[in-house]
């Protein structure tokens, strides 16, 4: 089973915002790596300095200085140090922006979180990382201290420093078209979501959508770099790596879980899009 935190705080539930500087998470666990687990939160790593690598949804990335990183509610990562890291960890539910008044509409159009099998750190320039930096170190300051209004101050800072982020990662040239396909990407990864084992096709995604499965892959194109087939595909294969790596379902049994008719077509399937075969990925 996927080791899996439910709550920002695990001794406190009602605790929905949390942030920590990493070298004290490093020093509080002696060095030790943690196992590859999921949050049922949000969480966003600002990296100062780093040397390792962070494991997101089994995909592998260099853990280095100036960086962000974003890491949806349900996905699996893990972060592995060479060295101690200084820099920042936030956690924060969807209760907390409930709390604080920011819709989760906001956090669907930044486009910073959930896409699966492809979740790349945004790397900074220096002068932009002191400002993000400083946008960190005030939050960590409201949240150790006992101002009136504090989680509020909190809210309001993270928003402008996920809204910098975004900004650093938009093309100013595609803003038109992030604006008029937003509606459509968002409802669509909510299907994807829901339906990936039994839907593969684009054009049942399109259908419920009631637009041409064209359209649907130009919008996701223009906006995520790569086709709505791509996206299905990758969440399939997500879901499948979690289960060969966590369950101990038999390959043929993930199989049909993934709506796959015959075994066969789910080995083809993965080794097209991993190199492996299902057996080798889970012995490796």
């Amino acid at each position: 089973m996927i080791k899996s935190y439910e709550t920002v705080n695990r001794n406190e539930d009602s605790v929905t915002f949390g942030i920590s500087r990493m070298e004290e998470i490093y020093e509080k666990h002696q060095g030790k790596v943690d196992e590859p687990h999921r949050h049922n939160f949000y969480t966003v790593l600002l990296v100062k300095t780093a040397k390792g690598k962070h494991l997101i949804d089994f995909k592998e990335f260099e853990l280095r200085a100036n960086q962000v990183f974003f890491i949806s509610p349900g996905q699996v990562h893990q972060v592995v140090e060479d060295e101690m890291s200084v820099g920042y960890s936030m956690v924060f539910s969807a209760d907390f922006l409930v709390q604080n008044n920011i819709p989760l509409r906001f956090i669907e159009d930044l486009h910073l979180f959930n896409d699966y099998g492809n979740t790349p750190p945004l790397n900074i320039e220096i002068d932009k990382m002191a400002s993000l930096t400083d946008l960190a170190e005030q939050m960590l300051s409201y949240y150790l201290g006992s101002d009136n209004y504090k989680y509020r101050a909190i809210g309001a800072l993270l928003s402008l420093f996920l809204i910098q982020c975004n900004n650093l990662c938009d093309q100013p040239n595609n803003l038109q078209i992030v604006e008029a396909g937003n509606a459509i990407l968002k409802e669509f990864k909510v299907l994807v979501d829901s339906h990936f084992t039994k839907w593969h096709a684009t054009n049942k995604y399109a259908d419920l959508l009631h637009i041409t499965s064209d359209h649907l892959n130009r919008t996701v194109k223009n906006l995520m770099g790569k086709t709505a087939k791509e996206y299905i595909q990758s969440r399939i294969i997500v879901g499948a790596k979690r289960m060969l790596y966590f369950s101990d379902s038999s390959i043929k049994e993930i199989a049909f879980e993934l709506g796959f008719q015959e075994p066969s077509n789910f080995n083809a399937f993965f080794k097209k899009c991993t190199g492996l075969s299902p057996g080798e990925f889970r012995n490796k």
